[in-house]
């Protein structure tokens, strides 16, 4: 199992949070970069697709409902 595919099992496990660092590095193996990051709100842009936005609990941890949108949107319950 590549390292990769651990996280996209550890974020599709639904944690009550995970960490920004998890967050954004399987974001950006998807091709979504951050567009823009204000206070505690990061949003990721890609060409083509609607942006996301996340937010972050005490600047290092994303909420359970945020890794719901992000599988969603990424579609990693296929």
């Amino acid at each position: 199992m590549t390292k990769r595919d651990k996280l996209i099992e550890k974020i599709k496990a639904r944690p009550a949070e995970a960490s920004f660092a998890d967050v954004h590095a399987l974001m950006k193996d998807f091709g979504w970069q951050i567009g823009r990051e204000k206070g505690s709100h990061v949003i990721f842009v890609k060409d083509g697709e609607r942006s996301i936005t996340i937010s972050k609990v005490g600047g290092r941890m994303v909420k359970g409902i945020y890794l719901d949108k992000i599988c969603i949107h990424l579609g990693l319950d296929d």
